[in-house]
């Protein structure tokens, strides 16, 4: 299977792959400037993973050793993994946005006993059995992805154009799926001269087929309740006014009518919220609701890390109806429970 493809107007993908996950791998692109590539992502921290970037830029006229910059879409270790590597061996920048880089900072400060410790709370707190709390409180020592992230040399702000020599990419706060994710809306007209607004690069924001996970924003030293979900509409709604001509995201494949997706996208989740409200007719705790949400899958099949995903998102929709007036928490309930009103 061909790695790279071509864009057109100085803009190349290269498949990443993504070890043992059914994404398959990370589009990562490569935008041609007046000071060398930049790269949009890098993909997963992974030897093979690694192999394939450093091919797929030969494959494109180019070397890691030449790149200029990365710009990273959001610190997921799928995008910004290799984000040190590509550093290391050119001196490229690293640019993410700043709710992110408090994340990147933070991981790597936090002890991993100390999220264990976390995570055992909230999944407790949500109503989870103790049998699934359990190895969370004796942790086996294992290598979990992410935990040394790259600190960034530079914070992406919104509304910014960013440094690439010869081009027009601007920044676009795009947060839902994280705190500081960012679309990259090159401002340029499309090479093939279709209709709309240039070109965007979404990231996880707005893929062709997936829905991508909102989950909550997780700080163990941070009470603030945020609400992940409705930022993500509203960005999405941002990005659907922009009507660009084509959209890049970074899974999957490149596709046209963003502003097309984007409504689906919005039905989606207002279909999704109502059936949750309907679920909620009785009292449920967010683990007894993500048991009953539709997922790719039955409950039964799906894996453990997976199930503490899918609990975070139940915890986002929760937010959403409670702060929309829908639902609310069952005076007094412990574990939490919900109900809507």
């Amino acid at each position: 299977m061909t790695t790279t493809f071509e864009h057109g107007g100085g803009v190349r993908s290269v498949r990443v792959p993504i070890p043992d996950n059914p994404l398959g791998h990370t589009l990562v692109y490569v935008v041609e400037t007046d000071r060398g590539p930049v790269l949009v992502d890098a993909g997963w921290d992974d030897p093979g993973s690694w192999d394939a970037l450093t091919a797929g830029l030969g494959e494109c006229g180019t070397a890691v050793a030449e790149v200029y910059g990365v710009v990273v879409t959001h610190h997921h270790p799928d995008h910004h993994g290799l984000s040190a590597r590509v550093r290391e061996a050119s001196g490229a920048w690293v640019a993410l946005h700043a709710a992110d880089a408090a994340i990147v900072r933070r991981t790597r400060e936090t002890r991993p006993e100390r999220w264990f410790t976390y995570m055992a709370a909230k999944l407790t707190a949500a109503g989870a059995p103790e049998d699934h709390v359990a190895p969370l409180r004796s942790p086996r020592p294992r290598s979990l992805p992410g935990l040394s992230p790259a600190l960034p040399d530079r914070e992406i702000l919104p509304g910014e154009l960013l440094d690439l020599p010869g081009r027009r990419l601007r920044a676009i706060w795009t947060p839902g799926h994280t705190p500081g994710h960012v679309c990259l809306h090159l401002e340029e007209h499309h090479p093939a001269q279709l209709p709309g607004s240039g070109r965007l690069f979404s990231g996880d924001h707005l893929l062709p087929e997936i829905t991508p996970h909102i989950g909550l924003y997780e700080d163990p030293d941070d009470d603030v309740v945020t609400d992940p979900l409705g930022d993500y509409l509203d960005s999405l709604e941002r990005i659907g006014r922009l009507a660009p001509a084509e959209v890049l995201p970074a899974h999957q494949y490149a596709f046209t009518d963003g502003p097309g997706r984007v409504r689906e996208l919005l039905v989606h989740h207002e279909e999704r919220l109502a059936g949750l409200l309907a679920l909620l007719a009785e009292p449920l705790t967010p683990w007894q609701l993500a048991e009953r949400m539709e997922w790719n899958r039955p409950w039964a099949d799906i894996p453990y890390g997976s199930r503490n995903i899918a609990v975070s998102e139940a915890e986002a929709h929760l937010r959403r109806l409670v702060k929309l007036g829908r639902a609310e928490q069952v005076a007094g309930s412990a574990p939490v429970a919900y109900v809507a009103v």
